[in-house]
């Protein structure tokens, strides 16, 4: 614990020592008196003005240390202590059967090095969304030119042992169903196989938006449950969420918010202004606006949320 202690010291300065707890000034609000109280034998710690609060401090410590204080805690470390949230999941997560599914029969990948000339205006179509090849083979994204899926471009889904569990099908022509999905449930990670979820997460919108936004999680038209297999994932590892939703979706964003606040989730809010969603933007621009994204804590969300409501 002394060694644990002296990052933190490291991280956040000089402290006093209350009892078992160990009184620093807070970063959070940065008010001038020490009133930043950590239990490192319990993990926890708690700002006494701002109300700042959570149960792992590796969060205070990925957030403001550097990477080698960050390291030298992981080193100390190797698991988030979670036993509190055992109840949240009871016996569903270990259980639950994975869903898998096939691909369309009639999917060719535009991963492949010859393609057919059909597929031509499904590439013209990724070009003009900003997709490049780099994209097309890191997503496995394919194409139909026939069959149920005629003219759409495929987005698989692959759980964490590589399984297609779900895909996105969208229209690259001026079909009025611009998304057919397959008849299966939407509750599932999409794309987990690539998400690494001990670095921040960004919930997005649709698959566009997860393509500029990297390390990233779509809700595929949906919202975020207490069910959803997504937020028991986002508790268990304790992952820092970085918020993307499209401006039209304020309600949806309020929601989540509130819902991820609830089991003290590090959580961002990234400014989507200016733009319909995050695939129109370029990853330059998203990287700038994920870099100033706003920090959310409960004093600030109950204003964001009243100034909402007028």
């Amino acid at each position: 614990m002394q060694e644990k202690l002296q990052i933190l010291i490291d991280v956040l300065g000089r402290s006093k020592k209350s009892n078992d707890e160990h009184l620093f000034r807070c970063p959070y609000c940065e008010h001038s008196k020490y009133k930043f109280s950590i239990n490192v034998n319990k993990n926890v710690y708690k700002c006494w003005i701002c109300d700042t609060r959570g149960r792992n401090l590796k969060r205070v410590v990925r957030r403001f240390g550097t990477f080698k204080q960050r390291q030298a805690w992981d080193q100390l470390t190797d698991e988030v202590d979670l036993t509190s949230f055992d109840s949240i999941f009871e016996s569903t997560v270990e259980t639950k059967v994975e869903q898998t599914i096939d691909l369309p029969k009639e999917f060719i990948s535009l991963a492949n090095d010859v393609l057919p000339i059909t597929a031509r205006p499904a590439l013209k179509y990724l070009r003009e969304r900003g997709i490049a090849k780099a994209d097309i083979l890191k997503w496995k994204i394919g194409y139909c030119s026939s069959g149920e899926y005629e003219n759409r471009v495929i987005f698989p889904s692959f759980n964490k042992d590589g399984y297609v569990n779900y895909f996105v099908a969208r229209t690259y022509t001026d079909n009025w169903k611009r998304y057919l999905n397959p008849p299966v449930s939407n509750n599932i990670l999409f794309n987990e196989l690539y998400v690494d979820w001990n670095n921040d997460l960004c919930i997005v919108e649709g698959v566009f938006d997860a393509v500029v936004a990297g390390n990233a999680i779509p809700l595929l038209g949906s919202s975020l449950r207490d069910s959803s297999t997504l937020l028991q994932k986002i508790i268990k590892h304790d992952t820092p969420i970085y918020l993307a939703m499209d401006p039209d979706a304020k309600e949806k964003e309020q929601k989540i918010a509130k819902l991820l606040m609830q089991y003290d989730i590090e959580l961002y809010k990234i400014d989507v202004s200016g733009f319909d969603d995050i695939g129109e933007m370029t990853r330059e621009q998203f990287d700038i606006r994920k870099e100033n994204a706003e920090f959310i804590h409960l004093d600030n969300y109950l204003l964001y949320e009243a100034l909402n409501a007028v």
